[in-house]
């Protein structure tokens, strides 16, 4: 079981890293978004590269930051069952999620996302619109983004079953959202 809390470790720093990351990213979409907002109304000058660098900043910061968000046991659940159930009983619901939910979904979503990916790469495939980005970046996104999560998925697996078996104290505290 150590083995597999250290690569849970290794998986869940690779996760804060990335939601740093993704932290940045909202910082330099909120940025750009207000350069090219007072370049445009100052000098009557727009590009579409601006705006889709916005878009792929704000789609990286969704994808990437979903790991992030899993690690923290922030995700949203079925409220009226998850909270009102012991501990031990949260444990168990996580670990029939992540078994037949999140993982078997998050791996099928990389796979189906990597050919999308490779076809772009190969093709050197760029907007439509004048002015526009490589398409591939965001693409390749798509596939780190469920390839992440489900390593997340993993980890989280793993502390589980460690919880379970005594090994490790886990908070299984979550709160509702509040709207």
């Amino acid at each position: 079981m150590s083995v597999l809390l250290t690569a849970s470790r290794l998986i869940d720093s690779i996760s804060e890293f990335i939601g740093k990351l993704s932290e940045f990213m909202v910082l330099f979409c909120c940025l750009i978004s207000a350069g090219n907002a007072m370049v445009r109304y100052a000098f009557n000058y727009s590009s579409n590269g601006w705006l889709e660098i916005q878009w792929y900043l704000f789609a990286f910061v969704v994808v990437l930051g979903a790991s992030h968000t899993l690690r923290k046991n922030e995700h949203v659940r079925v409220d009226l069952i998850y909270g009102s159930v012991s501990d031990k009983a949260k444990i168990w619901i996580d670990i029939v999620g992540l078994i037949v939910f999140l993982i078997p979904a998050c791996l099928f979503l990389a796979i189906l996302c990597w050919p999308f990916f490779l076809l772009a790469y190969q093709q050197g495939e760029v907007s439509a619109n004048a002015g526009g980005l490589i398409r591939w970046p965001v693409k390749l996104m798509l596939f780190a983004g469920f390839a992440l999560l489900t390593l997340q998925g993993i980890s989280e697996l793993i502390k589980r079953i460690a919880a379970l078996t005594g090994s490790i104290e886990i908070d299984t505290k979550y709160e509702k959202p509040l709207q």
